[in-house]
């Protein structure tokens, strides 16, 4: 009868130790499945964030250049051609309005060269640069404000997959 109640007793501890183990399995299963389903969302944030932060920064350009296009095909005489001077204004309102769009969507370091070459496009389109020609006025304004929008949204590299460019030292 002993030997029934030790065989009784090892089964009962057997099926006990498989539930705790298979109880186990399921519990890390899940919680690995939620930790890729977190990893994954993360990763969805992140992505639509950068496209949002993208599509601000080429409405920005798409702005400036037309801001650009207007400084360029303003009348020497100032005061002659009142619809050059609306469509201007209103040129310079969307340039603003796409500005403040980079300050809200972008990370804070694209906000002050943004801000520089939107000021410069201004000064540009209503000849507050003197005789300097417009694209060198420009030019110093867009390149910091191109390079610091590439450095931004430019995705991490993998050093493995994406060798550095030999040019970029």
């Amino acid at each position: 009868m002993t030997t029934e109640i030790w065989a009784s007793a090892l089964s009962l501890t057997g099926v006990a130790l498989g539930a705790g183990l298979t109880a186990l399995s399921q519990r890390a299963t899940q919680r690995s499945a939620e930790r890729a389903e977190e990893r994954r969302l993360r990763a969805a944030t992140s992505e639509s964030r950068r496209a949002e932060r993208l599509q601000s920064v080429k409405d920005f350009l798409a702005r400036a250049q037309e801001a650009e296009r207007a400084a360029y095909s303003r009348p020497d005489s100032w005061g002659e051609d009142a619809d050059w001077r609306q469509r201007a204004g209103d040129t310079m309102t969307a340039l603003w309005i796409a500005e403040r769009h980079v300050t809200l969507l972008c990370p804070p370091a694209l906000d002050a060269p943004a801000r520089t070459y939107a000021r410069a496009l201004n000064q540009a389109v209503w000849r507050e640069i003197g005789d300097t020609e417009v694209n060198e006025y420009l030019e110093a304004a867009k390149t910091a404000f191109m390079a610091t929008a590439r450095a931004i949204l430019s995705p991490p590299t993998d050093p493995e997959r994406d060798p550095p460019d030999p040019g970029e030292r």
